[in-house]
C-alpha cells in the first residue's frame, strides 16, 4: 500500500512538474500574442484589412490543427510510444523517417495546390470577401504569401510531438513566442513604412514558420531522434498511423472547424466583425492556452504510456485530475472574462484605428464566447482519453455533430434572430457544451469515468469561491468607467480588478479546503 501510494505521489511530481513547463511555455507565448495582436490592430483597426489578415491566418492555422498538433500528433504519439516501449532503436527510426518523408511529400503537394487554387479556398472559407474585388485580390495574395507557413508548422508540431513523447516539453512550448516575436517587429517597426502593412505582416508570418522550425533541429539531436526523410509506404507503423489519421482529422479538431464556420459567417456580416470575434477569442485563448491546452499536451503522452489492463485506475485518476484541473480554473475565467470583458478590451486594444464601438462590440462577443470557456476546455482533457486508447472514430463522430450544431445555431442566431456576430459567439459556446456532455456520457459508459458524490468539498469550494468573485467583480465594473480613464489609469485600475480577483478567488478556496491549494489534485 505504502509503495502505491509513494508510486502516485512520485506521478503526481512528474504530472505537475512537466505541466508547469507547458504552462510556463504557453503563458509567455500567450503574453507575446497579446503584445502582438495589441500591435497589428493599433496598426490597422477593424478596418477591411485587418479583416482580411485575420481570417486569411485562420486557413493555414486551420489545416496545422488538422495536420499538426490536432489530427497529426493525436495519432502519432501513442504508436511512437510504443516503439519507444519495443526498445528497438531501428523501427523506432525506420518509422520516423517514414513518417517525415510521408508528411513532407504530402506537405508540399498540398501546398502547391493551394497556392494555385487559392481563389477557390477564399471562396470557400471567406466568401464574403470573394464577392467583392478588391477584397478578393487582397486574400488571394496574403493567402498565397502565408499558406507555406502550414507546411513549416507542421513540421514544427512533428518536432514537438517527438520531444512530448520523450517528456521534453520547454522547446515546443516556448516554439510559439518566435511567431509572436516576428510579427510584433513587424507591426511596430516594418509595416507602418508601407502603403499596404498587410502584405508585411503576411511575410512575418512566412519568416515565423522558417525560424520555428529551425529551432527544432538542437532539441532532437540532443535525444538522437532528428528524422531523416524517407519514402516507405510499407512501414508497419505507417499504415497504423493511416488508419488513425483519417478519423483524427476531424476529431483533433473540433473547437477549430467551429471557429472556422464563426469566420466564414463572419465574412458574411457587417466590416467589422471579423475582427471583434477574432479579438474575443485572442482573450478566451489565454486561459485556454496556459492551462487547458497544456493539461492536453502532458496527458496525451501520460496517458499513452499507461497499460490499461494493469493500470486502468491510475488511467481514470489521470483523467479526473485534468478535469478538476480546467474547472477549478476554467470556472473563474469565465466569470472573469464576462464581467470584465469591456474592460480587458478597452484597456488592451483601445488605441489607434480600434475605436470605442470596436471596443463594445468585441466586449459583446467575449461575454458569448466566455460562457462556453469551461467546454472549450473540457474538450482539451476529454478527448487525450480516447485517442490515446488508439479510438480516433469516436471523436470524429463527436465532432461531426459538433459542426453540425454550431452551423445551424449560428445561422439561427446570427442571421434569422439578428444578434449578428454575438450569435456566432453564443452558438460556439452551446455547440461545446453539447460535445462535452456526449464525450462525458460515452467516457462514463466505457467505465473512464466516475461519478462521485456531487455535494463535495472540491464542487462545493469553487461555487462559494465564485460566488465571492461574482460579488466582488459585479461591484467593481459597476463602480469604474474604463472608456473614460486614459491608458494609465486603465492600466492602473485592471490591475487591481485581475489581482484583486485573484487573490478573493484562491483565498476563499484555501479556506474551504483546508489545506495547501497544491495538494488539490493529488
Amino acid at each position: 500500500m505504502n509503495n502505491i501510494s509513494k508510486e502516485n505521489q512520485e506521478n503526481s511530481l512528474t504530472f505537475f512538474s512537466s505541466l508547469k513547463k507547458v504552462i510556463s511555455g504557453t503563458g509567455l507565448s500567450r503574453v507575446f500574442g497579446l503584445i502582438r495582436d495589441i500591435a497589428t490592430t493599433n496598426l490597422m483597426g477593424a478596418s477591411v484589412f485587418h479583416d482580411i489578415f485575420v481570417v486569411v491566418l485562420k486557413i493555414p492555422n486551420l489545416f496545422r490543427r488538422f495536420f499538426a498538433e490536432g489530427a497529426f500528433n493525436q495519432a502519432f504519439i501513442p504508436i511512437y510510444t510504443d516503439y519507444q516501449k519495443s526498445n528497438n532503436l531501428d523501427q523506432t527510426r525506420d518509422f520516423l523517417n517514414a513518417i517525415a518523408g510521408t508528411l513532407l511529400i504530402f506537405l508540399f503537394v498540398f501546398t502547391i495546390l493551394v497556392l494555385i487554387f487559392a481563389p477557390v479556398f477564399i471562396l470557400i472559407f471567406a466568401p464574403g470577401f470573394y464577392f467583392d474585388p478588391i477584397k478578393q485580390n487582397i486574400s488571394i495574395d496574403v493567402l498565397r504569401i502565408m499558406f507555406p507557413y502550414l507546411a513549416l508548422i507542421s513540421l514544427v508540431a512533428f518536432a514537438g510531438g517527438i520531444q512530448n513523447t520523450h517528456q521534453k516539453f520547454s522547446v515546443p512550448a516556448f516554439t510559439p513566442v518566435i511567431f509572436n516575436l516576428c510579427l510584433i517587429v513587424s507591426a511596430i517597426f516594418i509595416a507602418p513604412m508601407y502603403d499596404m502593412p498587410i502584405y508585411v505582416l503576411a511575410w512575418g508570418v512566412l519568416l515565423a514558420g522558417i525560424l520555428q522550425l529551425l529551432i527544432q533541429i538542437s532539441p532532437l539531436l540532443s535525444i538522437n531522434r532528428l528524422p531523416v526523410p524517407k519514402l516507405d509506404i510499407k512501414n508497419p507503423g505507417l499504415r497504423k498511423f493511416f488508419k488513425l489519421i483519417l478519423p483524427a482529422i476531424l476529431a483533433g479538431g473540433i473547437i477549430q472547424i467551429n471557429l472556422l464556420i464563426d469566420t466564414i459567417f463572419a465574412s458574411l456580416l457587417e466590416t467589422g466583425s471579423p475582427t471583434w470575434l477574432y479579438v474575443s477569442d485572442r482573450l478566451i485563448q489565454f486561459p485556454m492556452g496556459i492551462f487547458a491546452i497544456a493539461i492536453g499536451t502532458i496527458l496525451l503522452p501520460t496517458l499513452s504510456n499507461i497499460d490499461l489492463e494493469k493500470e486502468k485506475n491510475v488511467f481514470i485518476e489521470n483523467i479526473k485530475k485534468g478535469q478538476k484541473f480546467v474547472l477549478f480554473i476554467g470556472v473563474p475565467s469565465l466569470i472573469g472574462l464576462f464581467f470584465c470583458a469591456e474592460d480587458l478590451i478597452s484597456t488592451i486594444f483601445y488605441r489607434g484605428e480600434f475605436t470605442e464601438l470596436d471596443v463594445f462590440k468585441s466586449s459583446y462577443s467575449l461575454m458569448a464566447f466566455s460562457i462556453g470557456l469551461p467546454f472549450f476546455m473540457l474538450m482539451k482533457v476529454l478527448t487525450p482519453a480516447f485517442f490515446a486508447r488508439k479510438d480516433t472514430k469516436t471523436p470524429m463522430y463527436v465532432a461531426f455533430i459538433s459542426l453540425v450544431l454550431n452551423a445551424f445555431f449560428n445561422y439561427l442566431l446570427a442571421f434569422v434572430l439578428g444578434f449578428g456576430h454575438i450569435g456566432l459567439a453564443i452558438g460556439s459556446s452551446i455547440a461545446a457544451l453539447i460535445s462535452v456532455l456526449i464525450l462525458e456520457t460515452i467516457l462514463y459508459k466505457q467505465g473512464f469515468i466516475k461519478i462521485t458524490n456531487m455535494f463535495n468539498r472540491f464542487n462545493f469550494m469553487i461555487l462559494i469561491s465564485s460566488a465571492f468573485l461574482i460579488v466582488f467583480l459585479n461591484f467593481y465594473t459597476t463602480k469604474t468607467n474604463f472608456i473614460e480613464f486614459n491608458q494609465i489609469e486603465r492600466l492602473f485600475y485592471l490591475s487591481i480588478e485581475i489581482l484583486a480577483s485573484i487573490f478573493i478567488y484562491f483565498f476563499i478556496a484555501r479556506i474551504i479546503n483546508g489545506k495547501s491549494l497544491r495538494t488539490l489534485l493529488n
